[in-house]
């Protein structure tokens, strides 16, 4: 039956209701549907793996589980606002929980760097420390003013106070807030400078985290690339040395062997460096030092009672040669150690500050294998030259320690 032209406006105006109703309807559904689905995690507040080998972490809607391969076990980070945080708690040998963001923390300084939590900006919520040998001279000063406390490391019972205590030697009997904390043991200079991520993740630093990594990393990438390009047309062959008891070997430790090839220059050979030389023995010491004839660079990393007592002399005296004229290292006057930053005769900022800022180290390097004159070394001082160790000092603060330390960017271009 056809509708009269009078009719046709009504039909239109009860179709356009209808519609409205269907769509008001889908939308309140929509709208209902979004409130019981649970918040996503913002993006700014996750960090993800790019370069470390020893950890990973993954995301929850109230918590972060960090898997560490260092100590083999699961740590539960739990949100301090979410219903899981005040009904759960996991200590067994695989699983341990924690509440997030942690309130204070102590660190097994004997071996443990200090650097990462300054560049996260959480150091006024240190509260522990096991040595006062450290490097960092703003936990210095906080602990010259009396607001650090130092803790016997042998007595568990001691770090039951703090929410968490990070420590490096995972063999050692742990209580249930303690969590390997271990960035030595990967085995790239990048690889243990984006452990600021694993730490940042209990203390909801994520953000500040993945900004200084990228800023590291980014500084760190452009440098080696520089590096490339300042190349002559051989490499500076150079050799990571160390003497003990008479005896000289080679380092074969990956990350310096690393260093090296990132800063422009070569390592000696793997089949050389397997072999050790007791300078005592007249045949052994003549084929030591027929190789130190053929390196460029030298860098003594010698363990002593007292770096500053370390010289030239002393190092010429342990190679035991009398006549140095064919070591074009010592013409050239590249012999290097990485002491030159220091707390007291055997604490080095190298396992420390260096390990949370490798470009540093590296930008160091390539001055140390391309010199310029134009660029001061942080970690590395030159024997040939005479240079020094300079002692740190908690009157070496100069900044607000609630703040964020905020990384060394080395020019480059």
């Amino acid at each position: 039956m056809a509708h009269s032209s009078s009719c046709r406006p009504c039909f239109h105006m009860a179709w356009y209701l209808c519609l409205y109703f269907v769509i008001e309807s889908r939308v309140a559904l929509h709208v209902a549907g979004a409130a019981k689905a649970p918040p996503q995690p913002a993006v700014g507040n996750i960090s993800k793996v790019e370069d470390a080998r020893l950890f990973q972490i993954y995301y929850g809607q109230s918590f972060k589980v960090l898997k560490n391969s260092v100590d083999g076990k699961s740590y539960l980070l739990m949100q301090d606002n979410s219903k899981m945080a005040s009904r759960t708690k996991y200590c067994t040998g695989r699983i341990k929980s924690f509440v997030v963001p942690l309130s204070n923390y102590s660190v097994d300084t004997t071996n443990s760097p200090l650097s990462f939590f300054e560049l996260l900006g959480v150091t006024e919520s240190l509260k522990g420390i096991t040595s006062d040998e450290i490097t960092s001279q703003c936990v210095l000063q906080l602990y010259s003013s009396g607001n650090l406390q130092l803790v016997n490391r042998t007595n568990i019972q001691q770090f039951s106070q703090f929410n968490a205590h990070f420590l490096t030697n995972v063999d050692e009997e742990q209580a249930c807030n303690f969590a390997a904390y271990a960035p030595s043991d990967e085995t790239t200079p990048l690889e243990k400078a984006e452990w600021i991520k694993y730490l940042g993740t209990f203390t909801n630093s994520e953000l500040k985290a993945n900004v200084v990594y990228d800023a590291i990393k980014s500084n760190y990438v452009c440098l080696s690339k520089a590096a490339a390009s300042l190349r002559s047309r051989f490499k500076p062959v150079v050799a990571w040395l160390e003497y003990k008891q008479g005896i000289w070997s080679f380092s074969k430790e990956n990350y310096k062997l690393q260093y090296v090839t990132d800063a422009g220059g070569e390592n000696i050979d793997s089949s050389i460096t397997s072999n050790i030389y007791n300078v005592s023995d007249p045949e052994e010491r003549d084929s030591f030092h027929a190789i130190l004839c053929t390196l460029d660079v030298v860098i003594d990393q010698t363990n002593v009672p007292d770096t500053t007592e370390y010289t030239l002399t002393t190092f010429l005296e342990n190679i035991n040669v009398g006549d140095d004229s064919c070591f074009g290292f010592v013409t050239n006057q590249s012999v290097w150690r990485y002491d030159k930053r220091a707390l007291g005769p055997m604490t080095l900022d190298w396992y420390d500050g260096a390990i949370s800022q490798p470009q540093i180290v590296l930008a160091d390097l390539i001055e140390a294998f391309f010199p310029t004159g134009n660029y001061t070394t942080t970690y590395f001082r030159n024997l040939a030259k005479e240079e020094g160790v300079i002692k740190v000092g908690p009157e070496m603060c100069n900044r607000d320690i609630s703040a964020p330390m905020e990384p060394i960017i080395v020019p480059c271009q």
